[in-house]
């Protein structure tokens, strides 16, 4: 997944962002809460976890500000805030979840599985699309009898495409799940990833929009069948 954590303690930061990373995840971190709130309305994650103690702007506007924008990116919200008032506040203003600092590594990967899970599309075991059944905990995917454990790259390509079937994806959307803001990744980086994964899935599965990115049929991968 593409998460964006916003946490002003550098030290816990750099913790979380570790863990993130080894689990495949592009992350992108912010510690200032006018550049998350600015974030969070002008580009897409599939998580946001955030910290209610911040410069500039609150995490609790921060979250009240963007769904009242309409935006639904989940949000876990860490505090140090014990009360439960505070608690309740962050939920009501449309928070998924919270952890009450100090906390596990371990509590805070349960969180997120829990969260992201909560979208259509995800059974025991995995997400579904079709006959394609991608587990997001070990990175394999399975079709039919076979499993098959992903590169990094496309398991990110393969997993934000079943979480939004039917639905073109832009070049730009994808190189941003791979990379977030850093920069580097070739030109033709992601052509390659595509053309690994549809000689896993089928080539009908993904299929080119012309000029604007991929998107997954679900009706072929309803059909498909391993090679």
């Amino acid at each position: 997944m593409r998460i964006l954590l916003i946490e002003d303690d550098h030290l816990l930061a750099n913790t979380m962002l570790g863990m993130l990373r080894d689990e495949q995840n592009t992350v992108d971190w912010l510690d200032d809460g006018q550049q998350a709130l600015n974030a969070l309305l002008n580009d897409s994650f599939d998580l946001a976890i955030l910290d209610l103690t911040l410069p500039r702007v609150d995490g609790l506007d921060i979250v009240k500000k963007v769904r009242s924008q309409g935006i639904e990116t989940p949000v876990i919200i860490l505090t140090a805030r014990g009360d439960l008032d505070e608690k309740l506040q962050g939920l009501n203003a449309g928070a998924d979840d919270y952890l009450t600092k100090p906390f596990a590594m371990a509590e805070l990967k349960a969180r997120i599985r829990a969260v992201t899970r909560r979208g259509a599309g995800f059974r025991t075991g995995g997400l579904q699309v079709g006959r394609l059944i991608l587990d997001p905990d070990s990175g394999q995917l399975k079709l039919g009898t076979e499993t098959a454990a992903l590169p990094r790259s496309e398991f990110q390509i393969l997993h934000y495409l079943m979480r939004h079937p039917d639905q073109v994806a832009t070049r730009r959307r994808l190189e941003e799940q791979l990379y977030g803001w850093e920069q580097g990744a070739e030109s033709n980086a992601l052509e390659v990833h595509v053309h690994h994964l549809r000689r896993r899935v089928g080539k009908q599965t993904i299929r080119t929009v012309r000029g604007v990115g991929y998107m997954l049929d679900s009706k072929a991968a309803a059909e498909v069948s391993p090679e």
